[in-house]
């Protein structure tokens, strides 16, 4: 039996589902068929890597299509593009990845060129149907967080881009999969053509909160090697879960425990070294093959309460050296980011414990990084989300202006 999530639980899981290239191409969507976007990933050819695609550079161009979005006035208010480009998986392996680049129809008249957001939506899931691109044309109200977390961008005359971060295999919390995703994303949108005000002059930072803001770390700490040409104003992050075995052990056998079976099935998938199923009891072994394809609300449902220890053969998996190894591979902090850091956390947050994420910011803070902290006692983890919008805003406007970033290192 699958247990049910108390009702003011639910309400607050909610909020959480939801290159280098020579010459850049664009690829027209076909006139005929369905409307553009309006099958799930698994079914739209838009989303197949083409069988060269380890022949194309990281961020390059494979196609690009106006889409209609189905969330909220969206439509009325902006025109949006999906744009697919290689990326790289956590092997650095060629992967196709989709982002979503919405602009709005307002002309800007701003100084410069139009500020763009890359906005990491909380995928949170394991399934390609929950992914933020086909939110926007599904208008599921759980894939298409990431529309609610970039309106007073857009209504600030910025353009935002919504990269799928988790990439065609779904992988929740894969730090450097997520980190290759999201700057090959803005490297994607940097050589898209046709798309009025967009290109190399855009001025660029990067905002995410939870699972995107996961991403959106990643992102920050790998820009100065992995992206050098790319230079982002400001980082805006949330809620962040740094550290993947901090973040299991706090939610174990809780009432949020679909988020670890999301991970574990996730990792296993991305790293076979990780070897989960020798360790794994029967019942572990059909969880894992359970939790695969599915969104963040069918997780939280079916293993709510659940704990690691039913559906293992040994009392601590995450202490089994090749778990550890891999956990310790997708845990943040092993770099800095050049940008400066908004980092901000709910003290008594009941899903990401603040602790690994003040461990974070005194990892960054130990190399150098400029980061401005705010930590609130009166929040929990999505009333946090929604209470510091305004900063966030406040901190991006300030950092495009050029104005000096705050400091808590």
């Amino acid at each position: 039996m699958r247990p049910a999530l108390p009702s003011r639980r639910a309400a607050v899981a909610l909020p959480l589902a939801a290159g280098l290239a020579a010459a850049a191409f664009a690829v027209p969507a076909r006139a005929d068929g369905p409307a553009a976007g309006s099958v799930p990933p698994d079914q739209d050819p838009f989303y197949a890597a083409p069988a060269n695609i380890a022949s194309y550079q990281p961020g390059q161009v494979v196609a690009t299509r106006k889409i209609t979005p189905k969330v909220g006035d969206m439509d009325s208010k902006a025109d949006v593009w999906q744009i697919s480009y290689r990326s790289n998986d956590s092997h650095m392996a060629a992967q196709l990845d989709v982002t979503s680049l919405i602009v709005p129809k307002k002309a800007w008249t701003g100084t410069g060129a139009r500020p763009i957001v890359s906005v990491q939506a909380p995928e949170d899931s394991t399934g390609t149907q929950c992914a933020p691109s086909y939110g926007l044309t599904s208008g599921d109200a759980l894939a298409g967080m990431g529309a609610m977390l970039s309106g007073s961008l857009l209504d600030r005359g910025w353009a935002v881009a919504m990269p799928d971060h988790e990439g065609p295999k779904s992988i929740f919390m894969g730090g450097p999969q997520a980190g290759h995703a999201v700057l090959d994303g803005i490297r994607a949108v940097r050589n898209v053509t046709g798309v009025a005000g967009v290109g190399k002059d855009n001025p660029w930072a990067l905002s995410g909160y939870s699972g995107g803001a996961q991403a959106t770390g990643w992102a920050a700490q790998m820009q100065p090697d992995y992206a050098p040409e790319i230079t982002l104003k400001g980082v805006a992050m949330g809620g962040t879960p740094a550290d993947p075995e901090a973040v299991a052990r706090s939610i174990d056998g809780g009432i949020f425990s679909g988020f670890e079976a999301a991970a574990a099935t996730s990792l296993a998938a991305e790293y076979p070294e990780m070897d989960l199923d020798p360790l794994m009891n029967d019942e572990g072994r059909k969880a894992l093959k359970e939790a695969k394809g599915q969104c963040l609300t069918g997780l939280l449902t079916t293993y709510a309460f659940k704990k690691l220890s039913q559906y293992s053969t040994v009392p601590d998996p995450l202490a089994v050296p090749r778990v550890q190894a891999v956990l310790k591979t997708n845990t943040m902090g092993g770099a800095a980011p050049a940008a400066p850091v908004y980092n901000y956390h709910a003290q008594i947050d009941e899903i990401v414990p603040v602790a690994q994420d003040d461990k974070l910011v005194k990892d960054w803070c130990g190399k150098g990084a400029t980061i401005q902290t705010s930590r609130d006692w009166f929040a929990e983890h999505a009333l946090e989300m929604v209470l510091k919008s305004g900063d966030v805003l406040t901190f991006l406007d300030d950092r495009f202006a050029g104005k000096q970033p705050k400091s808590n290192c």
